[in-house]
């Protein structure tokens, strides 16, 4: 059988994203203080919070670009300027090392004395190991004058309390199907997006964006329809384990197969497998596939 072709689609990289939709009350929260900073000096640590793919870092890098306004400095540190203690990249990791860290602080102190502002944006701190987090601490404890600094955050429970507490949190919520709706139209003109996958999202369109890119919302229909196929054997659902296993990023269809069925006793199991395919470096095919399997059993 032929294999169906998986639309291109062109998804910015959000340093270079310039449309930014919802967030509104955080934009004024930041846009206040920003504005007001002769008279009440702005807070210099901003955690942006929230689950991923809802823009997060496309409002950094906006803030980020009118706050050093291409006069100042500005500072990435993320997965793919990851280094190693020789200083080699190591864009692959899983985690942020603290070399990564002490390498933006040398920068910083090796920086322009301009009098404009520095900018320095984590994307994000969930990816930092524990001794880049108590590197950034110490960093914030006594942050540099007329630096900001930006902090993506996707699960807040996984930050130090010790940083949150130095930072002004700002919880960012999930976007609204009418949101969901106007991103697709803009970076996906044509698209054929069902409301099932604006569900499926739970406001993230980094969800769609994921699901459209790997061709994710047809493997959930195909896998949604084989559950349901009282003749199913083990083999379609091998089949269907096959198309999963490649890409992480579409594991949670699964828990949403799970919601499907509304077969909640199988959620935390099925959260703790997934975990474990992803931290243990297991078999992805077999781990899914034994989800798929009690999934199977349940109906």
């Amino acid at each position: 059988m032929a294999k169906k072709n998986t639309p291109i689609y062109d998804f910015p990289h959000p340093m270079d994203n310039d449309t930014l939709v919802g967030h509104m009350g955080t934009v004024k929260n930041f846009m206040d203080a920003w504005n007001n900073r002769a008279n009440h000096p702005i807070h210099p640590v901003w955690m942006l919070t929230g689950p991923r793919g809802i823009g997060k870092a496309t409002l950094a890098y906006k803030l980020a670009r009118m706050v050093y306004g291409n006069v100042g400095d500005f500072f990435i540190i993320d997965i793919t300027r990851n280094i190693d203690k020789d200083g080699k990249n190591k864009p692959d990791g899983k985690e942020i090392s603290v070399y990564t860290v002490r390498a933006m602080i040398e920068k910083m102190q090796l920086s322009s004395m301009s009098g404009a502002w520095r900018v320095v944006l984590i994307d994000s701190l969930d990816e930092l190991n524990k001794a880049a987090s108590n590197a950034i601490l110490k960093l914030l404890e006594e942050p540099p004058e007329k630096t900001l600094f930006l902090l993506i955050v996707h699960q807040l429970a996984n930050v130090l309390p010790t940083v949150r507490s130095r930072a002004r949190v700002e919880k960012m919520h999930p976007l609204s199907i009418n949101e969901l709706r106007d991103l697709c139209i803009r970076f996906m003109p044509g698209a054929d997006i069902s409301t099932e996958v604006l569900r499926l999202s739970n406001g993230s369109f980094g969800k769609i964006a994921d699901m459209k890119r790997t061709g994710g919302d047809a493997i959930y229909d195909d896998l949604i329809k084989t559950l349901q196929n009282p003749r199913a054997t083990s083999s379609d659902l091998m089949m269907i384990a096959k198309k999963v296993a490649p890409a992480p990023e579409l594991y949670s269809i699964l828990l949403d197969a799970i919601s499907y069925f509304g077969l909640a006793d199988l959620y935390p199991n099925a959260t703790k497998s997934i975990a474990d395919i992803t931290n243990l470096h297991l078999e992805p095919e077999l781990g899914i596939f034994k989800i798929i399997m009690d999934i199977k059993k349940c109906l």
